[in-house]
């Protein structure tokens, strides 16, 4: 049986962007199975105590740097959201919708949202953008706001987020493999090594 990764992620943290652009490769070259799990970011902040790096100006200058750094190093266009932070609550709960009622749809659907947050610089506080982008990739933007307002949806990111809470997760990206925890896209390398 192949090893597995779970991607524990939330589209608002540009870290996570990038190990999602690296992550399918690494399961590639190694016979492994990506498995997606949205969680909500804030969250896991709101219950682990913790925040984001941005919050402390010197410390977010640097993380942004350091980004663009491993955006170069992966060859993958990147840049700082000129809106971040984003409320990614109802994002996140399209992602959960998309994936448990159109499940064909779902790759192409974070990929739209990641793209426009961390490549396009779009503003995904507004709705009218988001439909805007859900639109301009063949999505429904009123199908997938309704899917926000689904009891089930809502439920199962609240389940997958306490899920990750329960197993240590205090931020994104977040990886487990077996029940190994790697933290950051800058420990994509020891995902890889526990996966080979």
């Amino acid at each position: 049986m192949s090893k597995r990764v779970e991607f524990f992620f939330d589209l608002g943290s540009p870290a996570t962007y990038l190990a999602y652009t690296q992550l399918p490769n690494i399961c590639e070259q190694t016979g492994s199975q990506l498995i997606y799990q949205p969680m909500l970011l804030g969250g896991v902040f709101k219950a682990t105590g913790n925040a984001s790096p941005a919050t402390i100006p010197a410390k977010g200058h640097y993380m942004f740097l350091d980004l663009g750094r491993y955006a170069k190093r992966y060859g993958v266009p990147f840049q700082l959201n000129p809106y971040f932070p984003i409320n990614t609550l109802l994002l996140m709960r399209a992602v959960t919708g998309i994936q448990l009622r159109h499940p064909e749809r779902f790759l192409d659907f974070i990929d739209c949202l990641f793209r426009a947050l961390w490549v396009d610089g779009r503003n995904l506080n507004d709705p009218a953008t988001v439909a805007a982008v859900l639109a301009e990739h063949a999505f429904d933007p009123n199908e997938v706001l309704a899917l926000t307002a689904d009891e089930e949806v809502k439920a199962a990111l609240k389940d997958k987020t306490e899920q990750a809470i329960q197993r240590g997760v205090f931020g994104a990206p977040s990886m487990f493999v077996d029940n190994e925890m790697f933290f950051g896209q800058d420990r994509l390398d020891f995902v890889r090594e526990a996966l080979g």
